[in-house]
């Protein structure tokens, strides 16, 4: 079971959803991309785009990621996240059928 009112929550905040949008297209958001995982985005890529503050930019994907609309995975020193797309998929059917 998804925590759909801590999703929402998530979700509240216009960078967070943009994040989430980016990376459902990462080859289009970020074209420079090295990663071999092609649904991947590395962490300082996502800093660069943001043009804000590392932390900052690390706060709202740590909370993607505990709200569980990202995985994140290190390859040397690298980080790099990609979408859930499970448990999007899961809150979008949830929230569907809460509407209806």
């Amino acid at each position: 079971m998804i925590d759909v009112d801590r999703i929402h929550k998530v979700l509240a905040h216009p960078l967070r959803r943009e994040i989430l949008m980016w990376l459902k297209s990462p080859g289009l958001h970020f074209p420079q991309n090295r990663s071999r995982h092609p649904d991947s985005v590395s962490i300082g890529t996502i800093h660069a785009r943001t043009k804000l503050s590392q932390s900052t930019v690390s706060a709202h994907l740590a909370m993607l990621t505990q709200a569980g609309l990202l995985r994140m995975h290190r390859v040397g020193q690298w980080v790099y996240v990609s979408r859930d797309e499970e448990t999007i998929r899961r809150f979008v059917a949830q929230l569907a059928n809460e509407l209806e």
